[in-house]
């Protein structure tokens, strides 16, 4: 198995075999803790617009997402795991959401393009996601680690990329040297250090939690649709 690493929109267009694309902060952290509340599927699209027109189809659907890390008019929530969290249980039970997001998902939908196969992931996935890889035994897998906005990379999305080639036995990862690296970086500062309700402190909380579930999400097209799903491991 060969394990490569990709960093941003380039990475994601570049994937080949298993593509496994990387949203630490947040959209990738916010879709398995969706599927833990009884999510039934995400649909993915580029640009707001499509999530307002599925919308007016489906006034059930969630729509969810983010422009340059801030709340879409419109939306039902942000791109936000601690704001998903602070739903009614209820909230997500056998819904679709809709997840537009300025990173990870325009990095999903470019790999689907080119990669044999797309999974998702984040810390919280992480251990999940190498177990599904390692069950299917590819000749090659590349990790994109997809950064803030498509315009720099990000520690966290990096790291989570090598502690997944880690997983893989693909390379080394020092956990207390990425937790280092990741808070005192400007992305966590985002967070930690605004007073800012778009930008919850408690989100890196969230997305920072290691292999909380044990499933992992692929990506696929369905009735001309890109869709996330759960698939559960043994």
């Amino acid at each position: 198995m060969n394990v490569s690493h990709g960093y941003l929109l380039a990475g994601a267009k570049a994937a080949r075999g298993i593509a496994v694309i990387i949203d630490v902060f947040r959209a990738f952290s916010c879709s398995p803790l969706m599927f833990s509340l009884g999510l039934e599927k995400s649909i993915l699209v580029a640009q707001p617009r499509e999530a307002r027109a599925l919308k007016q189809r489906h006034p059930d659907y969630i729509l969810v997402g983010e422009v340059g890390g801030l709340p879409i008019e419109g939306f039902d929530l942000g791109n936000s795991p601690s704001e998903i969290l602070n739903q009614k249980p209820v909230y997500f039970r056998g819904k679709t959401a809709v997840q537009r997001t300025s990173s990870g998902v325009q990095g999903a939908l470019a790999a689907l393009e080119v990669a044999d196969e797309v999974v998702v992931a984040s810390y919280n996935i992480a251990r999940a996601t190498a177990r599904y890889i390692l069950s299917r035994q590819p000749e090659q897998v590349s990790l994109v680690a997809m950064g803030w906005d498509l315009k720099e990379r990000a520690p966290e999305d990096d790291w989570c990329a090598r502690y997944i080639a880690h997983l893989l036995g693909a390379g080394d990862y020092d956990h207390d040297q990425a937790m280092r690296e990741i808070i005192f970086s400007q992305n966590a500062r985002r967070f930690l250090s605004a007073n800012e309700p778009k930008f919850p402190p408690e989100d890196p909380v969230l997305c920072l939690q290691r292999d909380v579930y044990d499933y992992c999400l692929g990506v696929t097209r369905e009735d001309n649709a890109v869709i996330i799903q759960k698939t559960e491991l043994s």
